[in-house]
């Protein structure tokens, strides 16, 4: 098992930036694939970006497309997201987690250990 500590969330306006940050302690983190998700008020838990365990693939959602980044340090057992040009409907909490394994469809069912999430609050 792997805990997951989440940070760096807060109100920030559109068009600002955040950084968030996942740690990880427990089982070697460099071996997993790695993913965000967001959830806001009454919708479900939505994919958000994934970096596979080298850092050297990322997937993201169309809607964070060309705003969002994922990457991650091994050394330090790290996962971070880099937001950009946030908008109101990026309001969630955000959620890093492991995947089960290599290749998952990017789905909360195919991810585990779950962190307690940061929240981020886009004013408009």
């Amino acid at each position: 098992q792997v805990q997951l500590v989440e940070s760096g969330g807060g109100l920030v306006q559109a068009g600002g930036s955040l950084r968030l940050s996942c740690a990880a302690s427990g089982r070697t983190f460099s071996n997993y694939d790695m993913a965000w998700f967001r959830q806001a008020p009454g919708k479900e838990r939505d994919f958000v970006a994934s970096i596979n365990w080298s850092g050297d693939t990322t997937v993201f959602a169309d809607t964070v497309k060309g705003r969002f980044t994922i990457s991650r340090d091994n050394v330090k057992n790290m996962v971070y997201l880099q937001m950009n040009s946030l908008k109101p409907e990026d309001t969630a909490v955000y959620y890093c987690a492991v995947a089960r394994r290599a290749f998952v469809a990017p789905q909360p069912s195919e991810y585990r250990d779950w962190g307690q999430g940061t929240q981020v609050t886009v004013s408009s």
